[in-house]
């Protein structure tokens, strides 16, 4: 019998140890017992505010087996991933935390990693990162002391080996649910399923893609990843998202790195007489396409600015069949404790803090 994807004693806690399983996570777990899994990218905010991360994640709720926490994509600063992680977890979400190679040296990397695993983060996506000349900051110092590959191969030791890469020895290894990117429609595509190859060598054991907007590229391309037998090594999930307009799609085929859309998917924006509404459902009859093909296994929705449509995006194309992931849920506490806030605030004998506080300034001696 499958385990759910929450623990029976407490939906918030991680789960129990299972055979074969790297992390306690739902996602792995998901993954593992064949389910389609939906993962969704959280728009990280320019912001200090927790309010902020906790009012883009509660979107997601019910609708998403795992939260990417972006890690400064783009080349721009916003929040940190691994403090968008720690806010998560303190929740009880499936954070996926991403690591960019760009901003940090190994000894700083290692360390992350460490920190967000005792935070309860299950899952770990490297990636190399973009150049800094692509952000806002221009003349920022880059770093890539390691890149994405060496990132996996780090990753996997501290947890497999229990050790970092100087050879010292952990205490605690990090328990985690290794992940990496993948572009199938960048050029030159037959190396494409190689440097795939490479990465579930180095340790990736979930992949997320591009935006596909290419169902016959990507189809030609988990064809070569058949042949070669990856899909039984790695866990597939093919990038989607809603277009807002043909202008968007223009301006993101030119100026997104490895963003490949088609003139036919352009056409039939500029032909609609909603253009959001269109490019909604196409993202949806492209999740409809990629479901059905054989190796992919799930779907990672990249809805920029337009993170309200996931739930309809993900409940019109049926992708769930029923099944419902994990949701937030009020604790019992939390209930009696907001009970008790109002009971205070309304009675007429409360007296706020900075009231009491100014009273008995206004009537100290002196």
């Amino acid at each position: 019998m499958n385990q759910a994807d929450t623990n029976p004693n407490d939906p918030s806690e991680l789960l129990e140890p299972a055979p074969g399983h790297s992390s306690l996570g739902r996602l792995e777990r998901i993954l593992r017992r064949g389910e389609f899994a939906v993962t969704a990218e959280l728009n990280p905010p320019d912001s200090a505010n927790p309010q902020d991360v906790y009012e883009r994640a509660a979107i997601f709720d019910g609708w998403v087996d795992g939260i990417n926490a972006v890690d400064a994509s783009g080349a721009n600063a916003h929040m940190s991933s691994v403090g968008i992680c720690a806010l998560l977890t303190r929740m009880g979400y499936a954070p996926i935390m991403q690591i960019s190679c760009r901003d940090k040296n190994r000894i700083a990397i290692q360390g992350d990693v460490l920190g967000a695993a005792a935070m309860g983060v299950q899952n770990i996506l490297c990636l190399t990162g973009d150049g800094v000349q692509a952000g806002d900051q221009p003349g920022a110092k880059p770093v890539f002391d390691l890149d994405c590959m060496s990132l996996l191969e780090t990753i996997r030791i501290m947890r497999d080996n229990s050790k970092f890469l100087s050879g010292r020895k952990l205490t605690s290894p990090p328990s985690v649910f290794l992940g990496a990117a993948i572009n199938p429609f960048a050029p030159p595509h037959d190396f494409r399923v190689h440097r795939l190859a490479k990465k579930i060598a180095a340790g990736a054991q979930f992949v997320q893609s591009q935006y596909c907007y290419d169902v016959p590229m990507f189809r030609n391309y988990m064809q070569q990843v058949r042949d070669l037998g990856l899909d039984k090594e790695c866990f597939i999930m093919c990038g989607v998202g809603p277009l807002a307009s043909a202008r968007t799609a223009k301006w993101m085929r030119s100026n997104v790195p490895g963003v490949h859309i088609p003139d036919d998917i352009i056409k039939r924006l500029e032909g609609a007489e909603n253009q959001k509404a269109e490019g909604k459902q196409i993202c949806i009859d492209i999740i409809n396409e990629v479901k059905e093909i054989e190796g992919v296994s799930g779907v990672h929705v990249m809805a920029y600015r337009q993170e309200e449509f996931v739930a309809e995006i993900v409940h019109e194309s049926g992708v769930l069949k029923g099944r419902r992931p994990w949701k937030r849920e009020s604790l019992p506490v939390e209930e009696l404790a907001a009970a008790r806030m109002d009971e205070i605030m309304e009675d007429p004998k409360f007296v706020p803090h900075e009231m009491a506080g100014a009273a008995s300034e206004t009537d100290s001696p002196g």
